[in-house]
């Protein structure tokens, strides 16, 4: 055995790990937003989709619904629902901002921002006191990574998993 293969069992037990870790902070990351949606009172899908709007506002690229939809993986005609309940309860606005007028802009309200804030601004400020730890090289290559898995976990999702109807296995491959 490698020496560098010692200590951490071998690159397939650190790939193992890796992946373990990226399925827990996935699972931690369904289950803080579970609790965001309990706190509003909301859907764990109608919270899933209010973060995604308030994640894209902040990063001043505000959604429209189609890409809402995309990034929820709900079809227009339940997106439409979805924003319908949102906007009823006040936690989002549609506006036409766009030069092309049919393109509609999804807003979060200036009722939720401050209730936002209140639950992610500890997420926030912990994710970024344990970023501030590593190297901007290091950050680099993490992104690299997680880019890199992104990627192919798009790919298989279009490639492999598209169309899946509910009840139906994806094809084997070798059928």
């Amino acid at each position: 055995m490698a020496a560098e293969d010692g200590e951490s069992g071998g690159v397939e037990a650190r790939r193992d790990r890796l992946m373990e870790g990226l399925r827990a902070f996935g699972a931690d990351y369904t289950e803080f937003t579970r609790r965001f949606a309990s706190w509003l009172g909301l859907h764990s899908t109608d919270a899933a989709a209010l973060a995604e709007v308030l994640y894209a506002e902040d990063q001043g690229k505000p959604l429209s619904p189609a890409r809402l939809s995309e990034r929820i993986s709900l079809s227009s005609g339940a997106t439409t629902a979805l924003l319908n309940r949102l906007e009823a309860a006040g936690h989002i606005t549609r506006s036409r901002e766009h030069t092309d007028r049919r393109v509609v802009t999804l807003r979060s309200s200036p009722e939720v921002k401050p209730l936002a804030e209140r639950f992610f601004g500890p997420y926030a400020e912990r994710m970024a006191a344990e970023m501030a730890r590593y190297s901007e090289e290091r950050l680099a290559e993490f992104e690299e990574f997680l880019d890199h898995l992104r990627t192919t976990m798009d790919a298989l999702l279009a490639d492999e998993y598209s169309g899946l109807a509910p009840g139906s296995r994806p094809s084997s491959g070798g059928s």
